[in-house]
């Protein structure tokens, strides 16, 4: 195989942890209804049911990244395949309240795990040249699940009208179809616990624990034998200068933790969530029709992933500062014209095409720019434990955005909402602009060196 295309192979099929974790979070908007009806659920309870997998989000991100760091990338990634899997199954066949939070929490402690050592894992084996594009692919899987998990929801509810209940498969997409929209998740779940069995441990992982003869084959199998030798002699240098994970708590990687955690946190706090959550209640008030939610789930899930295209394939070649400082301060302005929208009656096509521009610059600057940044700033011996902070940062800051923005809709509106979510757009630029340094075709041990000259 060449190296390409076993370094692409291996991308894709890291992502697919992405794609989980885009899916089983989009999954949930479409059975909360029929769940909340069917089991008679109090606000209190409904309320718990929708949030209670953050809390596994948090153990999973909590857990993770030390594991990561003490028996490999690849095994703590085949830990998340196998807990989307069993909770996919075990929530979709449960009888009982207690059961399906249990399950919720497990399938919440998956997408902690993805969402934290999937990237990480993408960044130490890409190419410094095509590094970038390619931890971007880890944002576009997301994107795409939470496309599909909509376009399954809307298929398997005009499924369930058009047909009648007959045998297990009735019960499950027909009877009870909340059932069929999360057991889809078995598919790629199984799909990913699979492929993991021919993808390679990290060898920047292998070298810091001496198995140069296993990093050397990976890396020639990405680079070529020659720029394998001397990538590994680089990894090889930083690894023997390097201490402990404590260091990360001490200058100058204590900068660089805020860096990383401010940037992830100001991202969340432009709103996407609110978006993509409560997208339809959004559109109502937009004056566009809205009989089906989930239509309009599957549009604003289709222009999120088709834009992140754009970080694709400018990431490398433009470079991540200019990206997010242009991003940063359009999706300012763009959700400044929806505020004005708003809050002048302006409603309809308009009013789409502002969010639209909205989701067109976060989607190539914000949201996949936090991760690709935080993957490639830190050394190898910190790099788990510091991803895992970002991470839980990001979790922590989407719980803010939406237990407040309810709040905030009924209390302010939605126009001065949407201008609170600008204002964090431009501090986010601010921020950037002042602290954040290129990092483009420079490879992992050459940003170190560059972060903390005494390492040479």
């Amino acid at each position: 195989m060449k190296k390409n295309s076993f370094t692409t192979l291996v991308t894709l099929i890291a992502a697919l942890g992405g794609f989980l974790f885009g899916f089983d979070m989009a999954v949930v908007s479409g059975i909360i209804d029929p769940v909340r009806t069917q089991f008679a659920l109090s606000s209190s309870q409904e309320g718990w049911f929708v949030s209670c997998a953050l809390l596994g989000c948090i153990a999973g991100v909590a857990f993770s990244g030390y594991l990561s760091d003490k028996i490999g990338r690849k095994k703590v990634l085949f830990i998340a395949a196998i807990l989307f899997l069993v909770s996919a199954a075990c929530f979709s066949f449960s009888n009982a309240y207690p059961l399906m939070i249990a399950f919720r929490i497990m399938a919440g402690m998956g997408v902690g795990v993805a969402s934290n050592i999937s990237p990480l894992y993408i960044s130490e084996l890409a190419p410094a040249k095509s590094r970038g594009r390619l931890v971007t692919f880890y944002q576009l899987a997301i994107t795409i699940g939470i496309l599909c998990a909509y376009v399954s929801n809307l298929f398997l509810q005009r499924y369930s009208a058009g047909h009648s209940p007959e045998g297990l498969l009735g019960w499950l997409f027909v009877t009870e179809v909340w059932r069929g929209m999360f057991l889809v998740g078995v598919i790629p779940a199984a799909a990913f616990f699979l492929l993991l069995t021919i993808v390679p441990e990290s060898p920047r992982w292998l070298a810091r624990y001496g198995r140069d003869t296993e990093a050397l084959s990976i890396l020639t199998k990405m680079n070529g034998e020659q720029l394998a030798k001397e990538e590994l002699a680089s990894i090889k240098a930083i690894s023997n200068t390097t201490g402990s994970s404590s260091e990360l708590w001490k200058s100058p990687l204590l900068k660089l933790l805020i860096l990383a955690t401010v940037l992830t946190a100001l991202s969340q706090f432009s709103g996407i969530n609110a978006v993509i959550y409560y997208g339809p209640t959004i559109l109502k008030e937009a004056g566009i029709i809205t009989n089906e939610a989930l239509l309009y789930q599957v549009i604003l899930g289709a222009a999120n992933m088709i834009f992140t295209f754009i970080a694709i394939w400018k990431v490398d070649s433009l470079g991540r500062r200019p990206l997010y400082l242009t991003g940063s301060i359009c999706a300012a302005i763009a959700l400044s014209l929806t505020g004005l929208c708003f809050l002048n009656n302006i409603t309809g096509w308009w009013m789409l095409a502002c969010i639209s521009l909205f989701l067109l610059f976060f989607a190539f600057s914000l949201g996949p720019l936090k991760f690709v940044i935080a993957t490639e700033i830190f050394p190898t011996h910190v790099r788990g434990t510091a991803l895992s902070i970002c991470i839980l940062t990001m979790w922590v800051s989407d719980w803010i955005v939406n237990l407040l923005f309810p709040i905030l809709r009924d209390q302010i509106g939605i126009g001065a909402t949407f201008f609170i979510f600008a204002g964090c757009c431009v501090v986010s630029y601010l921020f950037a602009r002042k602290n954040l340094f290129e990092t483009k075709g420079k490879t992992l041990e050459e940003i170190s060196l560059t972060i903390n000259p005494a390492s040479k």
